[in-house]
This record gives C-alpha cells, structure tokens and sequence, in this order.
C-alpha cells in the first residue's frame, strides 16, 4: 500500500505535538448547539443540498463541480484543509440513503467555524479532506435506490456504465487517497447478530483483496473503526455491528481499496425512538473522532481488536409491528376467525410521505420481536380487501369480540364503525384500545 510516504511526513509534522483533544460528548454537544442542516435527512431533495452547499461557499469552504449525473445534475466535491494526508469520502450514491450527506455537510461547517480548537487547527495543516455529498443527485430527487438508468452506481466499479461511477473512479484515481470513506443506509430492521437490537451503526474495514487477506491499510482502518466504535458506545451500546469482508468485484468499496485507497464503510440503520437528526449526530461524532485520532495519533494506539470483537450484521428477524394473538376474519372467504400473530414491515420513504406497510408473517411469531408490539387477544382483525394474507395491505381494523358484527353486509365498515383502526403505521382511532406490549 502507498501508506508510508504520507504517513512518514506526517509523524515528522506531529511527533512531538501535544495536542488537546475533545470528547465524544463534546462532539454532540456542538452538533445539538449548532448544525447547519435543517430539513431532515429523508425529505432532503436536490435543491436542498445545493442550498446547503452555498451555505458553505459563504463560510469559505471550497466547493466545486466536478460532473455531471446521467440527467444532467451537477454532483459536488467539498474540499477542506492543506494536509499531506489525503481522505476521500462519498455518500448517497444510493438515493435513498441520505443521512450521512446532511452529517458530511455540519462536518465541514464544524471545521471551518471552529479553527480555534487546538486538534482542528492541526488538521487543516495536517489532513485533505474532500468528500462528495450526493454522488446520486438523479436517485435522491426521487428517493430511489438506482440512478436514473436504474443501475446500482455501488455494483457498477467493473463494468463502469454509470456516468456517476466513472466519475467516482475518476476523482479516485486521479487524487489518489489515503484514506477512503464510503457512506450509506441499510435497513432500519437489520440486526446485531441475531439479537432484536437494531444495528444503528455498522462498520467495514475493507481488504480490498479477492482472498481476503489483510494488509497494512486494513489494518490502520480497524484502529480508525476502533475510535469510533468507542466514542460511539457512550450513545448507543449494544446497536453497533460490523459486516464481513466478502470480496465483490462490482462494489466500489472493494474495488477502490484493491486500487490502492483502503476504504472504511460506514452504514446507518434505524434505532426505534430517535428521528433521523439524531442519527445524523451519531455519523458527525464519528467522523470527528476518526479525524482527530488522526491528528492526535490516538488511532496509533487504539486497539484494533475492538472493531474485531464487533457482532456481525444479522437478521433477527425483526418486523415493524407485530400484533400478537389477533383473531383473523378473512371476510371475502369466510366469517369464521382464526388464531395467529401478524408481522407487518414499513416500506422506506421519505418522511414526509405516506409509507405503506406490508404484511411480511402471519402465524406463530413468539420467537421473533417488533419495534411495536400489541395484543390484539381480544379483538377480531379485519382488512378492506377482506383478506389477510403475506403481502397485502398492513392497514386493519379491529372490533371487539363481545360485539356482534356482519362482516357480510354491504359497507359493513359504516354500519359497524370500527373500534380502533391502524393505517400508514399509526392509529387513527382506538390507539389506547390495544395494550401495547413493545
């Protein structure tokens, strides 16, 4: 790996440099005090970054064009810092994860507004920062995964047929990184390991390497994961996870590291109860505490063992909402119920829109958990469509037992107003009726 020459100057530049160091909770401290992003993550669109990074050109950040995305969008590269050590980071080359472009963006404003911070003075000297926020400008206008040729820009690094990977590659090869940063979302219902805990945050030391074999650049990236495994536990311990390193050719992660740069992947789930700030806060902490472990060479000395020990990601077969023991009436075939636990998962969308959830298992469901879990034991479970079923609708409505219904009469909804009714993953009427468990 090309680590040694810029490593060398900069232990030459920092051997003898005491520098003070913040903590993680002064990190979120400044983050909660004062980030420039306002419009939550998810709602984000095109024009919102653009406003952003003029926000930062008024700050003094460099900021500039360097392509264009297959329907003609500008994509971005933000440039902070005169260092010899060279980090290179890409966010929502997937369209519809966008939270660590709002975290790259209060970044960069934390840096340039805060130059008085002893370990940031230093990494303006020290450390090139340049990092493009939205590297799929076509996707994130529609929340949506591909580019607009319906290509997944992260299995693109060897057929290179999206206008956006070969510019990734171009910026890549022609910079030349130490360091690589690839940031994305996975599905709030990914777990740690088998558990039901969410993985908030995920991690990836990248080999870059077909056989996997480990090699110095890795291995410095463990360390970094390792300093924000550690700062990210005073917030979220026990929801963070890490992915195996099995080689893919398509995968710009793999790819880019095999190319010379080792790239550390950085993946942000879902944790029930927080909004999406909340998760941007946890990415702005790491991505400090990574760069400051750089500058005050705590990465140096941090254990890499900590990222090793992490749990993989699982699937613990977590679900949205899971009501348990309903009385199922499938009124289009029959007024006769049935006995089962119904599983249903929310589809992603931006926030700000109506997110249609989706019955993913019905039946004995005592070994799997949900986000939300109610007792729906005394109540008969209907739908619209009159059928419950794997991949219908998870908008139901529940009636007592004790009452008397005629599931066969015309509009029978009307005629027997339902007593509690669950759409778009809230109530509308009923919420308090059904015991929540979870």
């Amino acid at each position: 790996m090309k680590l040694s020459s810029t490593l060398l100057l900069f232990f030459v530049l920092f051997m003898s440099t005491n520098i003070s160091s913040q903590s993680p909770k002064e990190f979120a401290e400044a983050w909660d005090k004062k980030h420039l992003t306002k419009v939550l993550p998810s709602n984000a669109k095109y024009k919102d970054l653009q406003n952003y990074l003029e926000q930062l050109k008024k700050l003094g950040i460099k900021v500039d064009e360097v392509g264009r995305s297959f329907s003609g969008r500008e994509i971005y590269q933000i440039e902070y810092g005169k260092g010899p050590l060279k980090i290179f980071m890409w966010s929502q080359m997937h369209g519809d994860e966008p939270t660590a472009t709002s975290a790259l963006i209060d970044l960069f404003a934390f840096l340039k507004t805060n130059p008085e911070i002893p370990w940031v003075k230093a990494l303006e000297s020290a450390i090139t920062i340049r990092a493009v926020p939205m590297l799929n400008p076509d996707g994130a206008e529609v929340f949506q995964r591909r580019n607009a040729q319906s290509v997944d820009i992260n299995r693109d690094a060897r057929a290179l047929q999206t206008p956006e990977g070969r510019l990734l590659k171009t910026l890549s090869d022609e910079w030349s990184p130490d360091i690589g940063f690839n940031l994305h979302n996975q599905g709030v219902l990914t777990t740690v390991a088998d558990t039901p805990r969410q993985a908030t945050i995920s991690f990836l030391a990248v080999s870059g390497d077909p056989e996997g074999k480990a090699n110095a650049g890795q291995i410095r990236n463990k360390r970094i994961c390792a300093v924000m495994i550690k700062a990210l536990e005073q917030f979220i311990k026990g929801n963070i996870a890490r992915y195996d390193d099995t080689y893919n050719p398509r995968a710009f992660g793999d790819r880019i590291s095999e190319w010379g740069t080792p790239v550390i992947l950085v993946e942000t789930g879902g944790l029930h109860g927080k909004d999406e700030m909340f998760l941007v806060k946890l990415n702005f902490i790491a991505y400090l505490a990574a760069f400051q472990s750089l500058v005050d060479q705590s990465e140096e000395k941090t254990d890499a063992t900590i990222y090793d020990r992490l749990p993989f990601n699982g699937s613990g077969e977590l679900y949205t909402t899971i009501f348990r023991n309903a009385s199922i009436v499938n009124f289009a075939t029959t007024t006769t119920s049935s006995l089962a636990d119904v599983a249903i998962n929310r589809e992603r969308r931006r926030a700000n829109e109506y997110a249609p959830h989706f019955i993913q298992e019905i039946g004995d469901l005592n070994s799997n958990n949900g986000l939300n879990e109610y007792d729906a034991s005394n109540f008969l479970m209907v739908n619209r469509v009159g059928s419950i079923h794997t991949g219908s609708s998870g908008d139901f409505m529940f009636y007592k037992k004790d009452r008397k219904i005629d599931f066969t009469a015309p509009n029978f909804e009307k005629a027997f107003p339902p007593d509690a009714i669950f759409v778009g993953g809230k109530w509308l009427t009923g919420e308090n009726l059904l015991k929540k468990l979870r």
